[in-house]
């Protein structure tokens, strides 16, 4: 029961910054909707190339998926291949109407996805130059341990031509600000874990197709869209 007070303490100690904020994102419409995900029933697969050092690979499986009344886009993120087991680490799921988040889960130490607490829902701006804010809150690797994971974006909605695949297609540039930090609930040490920047390119019809910090330590471009046929026999080489 301790343990449950320390939590809803631990979420008032992030979200009070922020309670002025109308970020829920009901009934809204999304200027940047052009440059979503494409919604349609066959599922993509992204595969995005590591710029810097052109070995690292990271897959994003996008799909539609139907709940009660309403069909969600969902983004899988599987962990890089060479790091393990090739399996979704994390899992976002769009409204379609209003590109806000409705649900968010990280996988845990046993390779286990597992639904996280949403705090705040908006990680696409609903409108130019008017900063989004998502956060969740998950358990960490450690006893009594909770990971807060927040992302700041904001786009002036300037669009750009930009290479996507050899083409030149219409983007627009999110810029984030992104704070992972743990929360120890039986010593109440707070670590930051993360705090950077990055820029994250949007494109017309394709959604993210880009994306690197601030140092360009971390610098991902979208290489290829590939089958489900190709997926299953990635899947395969990796897992067995």
């Amino acid at each position: 029961m301790r343990l449950i007070v320390y939590y809803l303490l631990f979420i008032s100690l992030f979200v009070i910054s922020a309670c002025g904020e109308k970020q829920e994102l009901k009934n809204s419409t999304n200027v940047f909707s052009d440059y979503f995900y494409p919604i349609d029933t066959v599922p993509k697969i992204y595969l995005y190339r590591d710029v810097t050092n052109g070995i690292d690979e990271k897959f994003h499986r996008i799909y539609i998926e139907k709940k009660s009344k309403n069909s969600r886009l969902v983004v899988d993120i599987y962990r890089t291949p060479g790091k393990g087991r090739l399996v979704v680490t994390e899992r976002l799921v769009y409204s379609i109407q209003n590109k806000s988040i409705v649900e968010h889960a990280v996988v845990d130490i046993n390779d286990e996805l597992k639904p996280a607490k949403l705090v705040k829902n908006g990680l696409i701006p609903v409108r130019k130059n008017e900063e989004s804010l998502f956060a969740s809150l998950y358990p960490g690797f450690r006893d009594s341990t909770y990971i807060y994971y927040e992302i700041k974006r904001k786009s002036d909605g300037n669009e750009i031509q930009h290479k996507v695949m050899g083409k030149d297609v219409s983007c627009i540039i999110f810029k984030d600000n992104v704070t992972q930090a743990q929360r120890n609930l039986r010593t109440k040490k707070t670590d930051v874990m993360i705090s950077t920047q990055s820029d994250n390119y949007f494109a017309q019809g394709y959604g993210l197709v880009e994306w690197y910090t601030t140092n360009k330590k971390a610098h991902y471009k979208l290489e290829k869209i590939i089958s489900q046929k190709e997926w299953e026999e990635i899947i395969n080489r990796y897992n067995y």
